[in-house]
């Protein structure tokens, strides 16, 4: 009986329970190759245009001796429009 009062007592509450669904939708993220298959530019337009766009995630890994620096973008979808708009002239 007390083991099962222990467990009972240490069994996470409704509110502490993690589902499937109560877990928010990650935002979709383009790659540069996406976005510009996408709206018919260069990869080379696309990394200009997102170069300095706040938001955008930039994994660095730094340049050695022996290996060059390479830096990979993802762009969230939100951003994307967000440039988009400005391209058209909505903004």
């Amino acid at each position: 009986m007390e083991l099962q009062h222990e467990l009972a007592s240490n069994a996470p509450v409704a509110s502490e329970r993690t589902t499937h669904a109560a877990v928010p939708d990650v935002e979709r993220h383009f790659t540069v190759a996406e976005l510009s298959r996408r709206w018919f530019f260069s990869q080379n337009t696309i990394r200009r245009l997102f170069n300095r766009e706040p938001g955008v995630v930039r994994i660095a890994r730094p340049q050695t001796r022996t290996k060059r620096g390479y830096t990979s973008i993802r762009i969230p979808e939100r951003i994307a429009e967000r440039v988009h708009r400005r391209l058209q002239g909505l903004i």
